[in-house]
Parts: structure tokens; sequence; C-alpha cells
């Protein structure tokens, strides 16, 4: 099968379609046929070794964390799936012909299959951080970052749970914001200034999505330092804030809200799609940080 894979950390340059053994599906997994798998911006920071502490890749391989698609194997154990089902969900070097899923949901008829390859990682990100922050009916929330992935998914689910959002993002994007439910603040020096003079008063919570605005910024906002939840500012509790990776939460419960979310119009997720020999020119893109939407990549 074609897969997108590196042999090095560095540009996108070093991005490379090869031929790889296709992957099995193990206990508690499945496998599918990929229609369409997203590039997020972890993919960008692995690729540039970022994640990596310094040290060199040890051996080439793939990237990609979730995907949407046909199931073709069922791993041992796993029970309310069968092969032939539409799907959509989390996993590994997803950005193939084929790929494994460790958590997955049934994909809607009506939603695009761009769609779904796009939605995995976002919302099960943005519903754990709303959960963590407790973000419901009543609630103010700032979105640090809102007109990426993310940030925009985030600013739909709080506003769908009944919460007020206020977001930043550029000023070119201060109309998407509102498109999609937020007061929209201009982010970079004086953002702090801007989201107090918003007339919202007190924040319940600030999630952080792209780890630009100095995290005491961000802790003088609220009462508790702790009220900030951070995806990209990994020295963020340094600060008394919280950070998040991954692991807390039930990624499945998460995927199975997206998806009525989804099949709603409650959550409409904008992408922009690549075939796989143009990978290249998706990882440029992301790795601007200025993308509006998803990026999504059709094997």
């Amino acid at each position: 099968m074609r897969a997108v894979r590196i042999h090095g950390y560095g540009d996108a340059e070093n991005l490379v379609v090869e031929d790889v053994t296709e992957p099995r599906a193990g206990s508690g997994e499945i496998r599918i046929a990929v229609t369409a798998a997203s590039v997020n911006r972890i993919d960008a920071k692995i690729l540039r070794g970022s994640m990596a502490g310094g040290e060199h890749l040890a051996e080439p391989t793939g990237l990609g964390f979730d995907a949407a698609g046909v199931v073709d194997e069922i791993g041992a154990g796993v029970t309310g799936v069968e092969v032939g089902d539409d799907v959509f969900g989390l996993g590994r070097q997803t950005q193939a012909e084929y790929a494994v899923l460790t958590s997955w949901t049934a994909k809607p008829a009506s939603v695009d299959w761009a769609v779904a390859g796009a939605a995995g990682t976002v919302a099960e990100t943005a519903i754990r951080v709303l959960d963590l922050l407790g973000i419901g009916t009543g609630s103010t929330v700032l979105v640090d970052g809102a007109s990426g992935g993310v940030g925009s998914v985030t600013v739909q689910i709080a506003t769908a749970r009944g919460a007020t959002v206020v977001a930043t993002a550029s000023a070119a994007n201060q109309d998407y914001l509102r498109e999609i439910g937020a007061i929209p603040v201009v982010y970079g020096d004086g953002m702090p200034k801007r989201v107090r003079d918003s007339g919202m008063g007190a924040l319940d919570g600030v999630v952080d999505v792209a780890g630009k605005t100095s995290i005491e910024h961000l802790t003088g906002l609220v009462d508790d330092p702790a009220q900030v939840v951070s995806i990209a500012n990994f020295g963020a509790e340094e600060a008394g804030a919280r950070v998040t990776t991954g692991g807390e939460g039930d990624p499945f419960a998460a995927l199975a809200e997206a998806a009525r979310m989804l099949e709603r119009s409650e959550l409409v997720i904008k992408v922009q799609t690549f075939d796989l020999g143009r990978v290249q020119e998706a990882y440029e893109i992301i790795e601007t940080g200025h993308t509006r939407g998803k990026l999504v990549l059709l094997p």
C-alpha cells in the first residue's frame, strides 16, 4: 500500500509517499481502507523532530493520527462494528491507503468523507478540554487561537453546549469567528485587555490552542490558574495551568458526540483536500500556523 513516510526529521521535503506493508488490526482495534485522513499540527511537529527530545529518527515511520474509511479487518475482542461499515476515528500512521484505528464511531451517511476524516483528532481534543474545564450551559470561555482546526471545533462545541465563547484569531479571521458563534478578539499584543474590554465579565475557563500567548497573560484572565488548559504550551504547568496531551476522558464517547453534531450540522468543519502526491504542499500550509479549518489527504 502507499503511505506517507519520513526517513529523517526536517521540513516538508522530507516527506515521501512509498509502498509499505499493510498494517494489521490487533486486539481491540480495527483496520480501515482509508478514504480521508487529516493533517494535524502534531504531525508537523513530529516531522520537524520537535517531539523527539533531540534524538535522531531511529527508523522510517508513517504519520497521521485520524482517518475515515471502510472497515475491512476487525481485531480480537471488538464488537459493535462489522466489515464494510463506514467509520471515522483515531489511530496511528493513518496517512496511508490502509490504517489501524484504536477508537472510532460510525460515520453518518450525510457527512462527507473529507469532513469525517478531518473530525477525529480535533473533536476528541476539543471535547476533552471542554470537559476538563466543565464548560456547559451558562459558562463563559476564551478560546485562544480559534480559527484553526482544534480552535474552530472547540468554539462550535462549546457554543452548542450553551456556553458564551470569546475567541481570538488574526484580524483577517474575525468574521469567521462570528460565523461559528464566537465573540471575536484580535490576538497578539494587548489581547488580554481586549478580552477584558469585550464586556464578558469573569471567564470560567481558557483554552490555549496555539501556545503563542504568554501563559501568565492567560492565567491573569481567570481567578484560578487551573482554569486554563493548554494543548500546545507544555511548560504551562509551571504557572499553575493544566496541560493535556490525551489520555483523559473516553475517546469513543467523544467521537460519537462529534458524529451526532456533524449529522445535525451543529458542527461544521471547513476542509481543504489534497491527494497523497500533494502531501508536501499540505504540510507547508499547516506549518504557516494560519490555516482555517482542516487539511485532508485523500489516498
